[in-house]
């Protein structure tokens, strides 16, 4: 399997055009649990007032003006385009692995790739935070259009994992918490991981952080990871660390390690109302995500 290279994730500017990150019901939040607005925060700006009309949200009301011309009226807002959209890249050394079409760190790269062309085609600013190994995440604050993504893409190209490694632990952990002091409100946050070593902090982390921003979760899979191996003798590990799994013998606590991990990721985005999308090895990121980022879809 190849690893993408910069040309690649440049040519990825053409499958962005058309889309967005602004659709009015985001196609992004799959049917899972409940659905944030995009909008929300900085991401509205204030246009004018207007009496109410039956359908609008008692929420936009504006009591002042109410009061004073003694008839509901309600606020109507305009989207920001330029709001700031931030790419938490969960780049640890144990994305090194695929069994389909590609490895994780590439499918993390490519739809990191596609994402931000949509963002800054879409008139927003592109800003990152990659974990790639260092011992600090590297960040890139929010800046428009190529000045913004071209950085980032090199970066994401660097800090690729180039062979099998341990997970990192703590990789997503530092990604959230050194994003935290930057982020504005009403900004827009995709995070990009296999939420394998989701704990604690990390739901407390992301519960701060989607409090005043509209935060996304997009998780990394592969086909073997969710089915485990098929009958037959491996040998599996890590160079210096193998050892000799059956896989008839093995599936069923494999695929119950996994429905818990899963269950676990699909109960915190329930639980804080985080749109939650699935990404798999096994498709190819420009046929894949691109269906949920049509302007039109999921619209009222």
């Amino acid at each position: 399997m190849s690893l993408p290279d910069l040309a690649e994730l440049v040519a990825l500017r053409g499958p962005a055009r058309g889309l967005s990150l602004h659709a009015h019901r985001p196609a992004l939040a799959l049917l899972q649990g409940s659905h944030r607005s995009a909008q929300r925060g900085r991401g509205l700006e204030f246009e004018e007032v207007r009496p109410y009309a039956p359908g609008d949200d008692a929420r936009t009301i504006d009591w002042r003006v109410t009061a004073r011309r003694g008839r509901p009226h309600t606020k109507l807002f305009r989207e920001e385009r330029e709001r700031p959209v931030w790419l938490l890249a969960d780049l640890h050394p144990g994305l090194y692995f695929g069994s389909r079409r590609q490895l994780k760190s590439a499918l993390l790269l490519r739809a990191a790739a596609l994402l931000a062309w949509v963002a800054v085609l879409g008139g927003d600013r592109l800003g990152a935070l990659i974990a790639g190994g260092q011992s600090q995440p590297r960040i890139f604050p929010p800046r428009g259009r190529e000045a913004g993504v071209l950085p980032v893409l090199e970066a994401l190209v660097e800090a690729q994992p180039q062979a099998p490694g341990v997970p990192d632990a703590d990789s997503l952990n530092a990604l959230l918490a050194g994003l935290r002091p930057l982020l504005q409100p009403g900004s827009l946050v995709l995070v990009l991981s296999d939420f394998s070593a989701l704990d604690a902090r990390t739901e407390s982390a992301l519960a701060a952080l989607s409090a005043h921003s509209d935060c996304r979760l997009l998780g990394l899979s592969d086909p073997l990871e969710r089915n485990g191996l098929p009958s037959g003798l491996y040998r599996a590990g890590l160079p210096g660390r193998l050892w000799w799994l059956d896989g008839a013998r093995s599936q069923d606590a494999w695929q119950e390690k996994w429905a818990a991990r899963q269950q676990r990721l699909d109960a915190l985005a329930r639980r804080l109302a985080l749109p939650l999308t699935h990404l798999d090895t096994a498709d190819a990121v420009a046929e894949s995500l691109p269906p949920l980022l049509r302007e039109t879809a999921w619209a009222a």
